[in-house]
């Protein structure tokens, strides 16, 4: 196997990983981090490539100290690249200027997926399929797809759209998404919520997109028409990236509600204003059944007994729409103040019982939080508690057995020299099989080993325990395989040492 330095994923405090209130063996653990306008990264357009990268580092140190093991980072704010691409003009967000390359040259999305593997974290790309500006008065880049087909252009409010109605925006998105998946090594393709854009009091000009591609439905059936443009979009989308690279993940993070009630009896006891499948068009949870995508991360950005969109009763709704694929829910950190007129954000301890609510729930597989920058800010102890309680174990993704479920070889060759142990990888383990992060578990001497007591998690074949007590004890040692997709081997035999 590829040398590694070594890389403990997780700093434990004393006895954490042998404490009995263990936080989940399997939970997905992820932080989005928007670029548009600036919003979590880099800090401000045109900063020097030193202080982004430096940027980088912190953003993954502080995360990795939460207990963080997914990065969602977005690397096409609208229709603009954050990497280097034939397709689309460089950002104005990364370097001040539409379709200006960093300079000295270097590639974002190279090296935040390289960190983030270091770090022990899935790199999730997160991509705005049809937002072209914020701003219709914004400069585009000279070579900007705009220019050379100006027809797939709408102006919605103040902003530009690719029109979803016509199939040749779909195959750009598809041809952009595919090219990302072929040159880079990531771990997922993430969309969030913005499909259709959020209705204004005019209506969205598609109706020349409609005249020529309608596919046969008639006038007041537009809207089944505007879903099924997106159905076909992310059944193109799936078929291509699964294609392009199996074990490629593709998830959809779409906002906290997919229909009220009171439209469809299969919706949530809700009252939003807004939905996936009535103002977006957006059937997210077709795309679920279908098998289409492999997760969905709603945004349930409201507090737990929120008189209009309570976040438990929306969490027990989104459950039963897992259909045996991955469900997780993303938090509104961004909400929580001391200042706030909502008392539950004022509270310390409301993402914590969000948090404990989930993972009472066997459907769901973890959360997300939006968004990065705001743990740098203090968010009534969320930090400490992530840290001391909530994540005081490390947890990995869970695995995805639809798309792969042969597990790795174990290590062999497991040794101790003192503190330290090794193994070795057996090198016929290829591909989305090959080992990529190995599980350190460990007990006391004597006692009943525990599957679920997860110590550490490396990436290198060797690992250096620090002493635990000041009276020496005798602990077993255990290790597993990881591929990429959290197929985890059977454990080898242990080896016996003295912390």
């Amino acid at each position: 196997m590829k040398n590694l330095f070594i890389v403990v994923l997780f700093i434990i405090i004393p006895f954490a990983g042998l404490c009995q209130n263990l936080s989940p063996k399997y939970e997905f653990r992820g932080v989005w981090i928007a670029t548009v306008e600036n919003i979590d990264w880099p800090s401000k357009p045109g900063l020097p490539v030193t202080e982004q990268r430096e940027e980088i580092i912190d953003i993954l140190d502080m995360h990795q100290k939460n207990g963080m093991n997914a990065i969602i980072l977005q690397i096409r704010p609208a229709s603009d690249a954050f990497y280097q691409s034939d397709l689309e003009p460089w950002s104005k967000y990364l370097t001040g200027y539409p379709g200006r390359s960093p300079n000295p040259f270097y590639d974002p999305l190279e090296f935040w997926i390289d960190e983030c593997h270091k770090h022990g974290m899935e790199f999730h790309a997160w991509l705005n399929p049809y937002r072209v500006a914020q701003n219709y008065e914004d400069p585009l880049a000279g070579n900007h797809i705009a220019f050379e087909h100006p027809n797939w252009i709408l102006k919605y409010g103040e902003r530009l759209y690719f029109d979803p109605g016509l199939p040749e925006t779909r195959n750009f998105v598809t041809k952009v998404v595919t090219d990302i998946v072929s040159r880079y090594d990531v771990d997922a393709i993430h969309f969030d919520d913005y499909f259709y854009p959020y209705p204004l009091q005019e209506e969205f000009p598609d109706t020349a997109s409609f005249k020529k591609y309608n596919r046969a439905w008639p006038d007041k059936y537009k809207a089944d028409w505007r879903r099924e443009n997106i159905d076909i979009l992310i059944r193109q989308l799936s078929t291509s990236i699964k294609k392009t690279k199996p074990w490629v993940k593709f998830g959809i993070s779409p906002f906290g509600v997919w229909r009220n009630k009171s439209d469809d009896p299969k919706g949530s006891d809700t009252r939003a204003g807004a939905t996936n499948f009535d103002h977006l068009y957006a059937n997210v949870i077709k795309w679920q059944e279908k098998g289409w995508i492999d997760y969905l991360l709603p945004q349930l950005y409201w507090q737990i007994g929120h008189s209009s969109v309570d976040f438990e009763l929306l969490a027990n709704w989104w459950k039963n729409h897992s259909y045996d694929r991955e469900m997780y829910i993303g938090h509104g950190v961004y909400k929580i103040d001391p200042e706030s007129n909502i008392k539950e954000w004022t509270m310390p301890d409301e993402l914590p019982k969000q948090i404990e609510t989930l993972r009472a729930i066997p459907e769901i597989g973890g959360s997300a939080f939006y968004s990065s920058k705001h743990f740098n800010r203090d968010l009534l102890g969320l930090q400490d508690s992530l840290q001391n309680r909530i994540n005081n174990t490390p947890a990995i993704i869970p695995p995805m057995p639809w798309i792969n479920n042969i597990i790795p070889s174990s290590p062999e060759k497991f040794r101790k020299s003192g503190k330290k142990i090794k193994w070795k990888v057996i090198e016929t383990n290829e591909g989305k099989n090959k080992p990529v992060k190995f599980v350190i578990y460990m007990n006391e001497d004597g006692k009943d080993s525990n599957p679920q007591q997860l110590f550490s998690i490396c990436l290198d074949e060797k690992f250096k325990f620090k002493r635990i007590n000041k009276k020496r004890k005798k602990y077993e040692v255990r290790i597993t395989a990881l591929d990429r997709l959290n197929n985890e081997s059977k454990p080898t035999n242990p080896v016996i040492i003295k912390l």
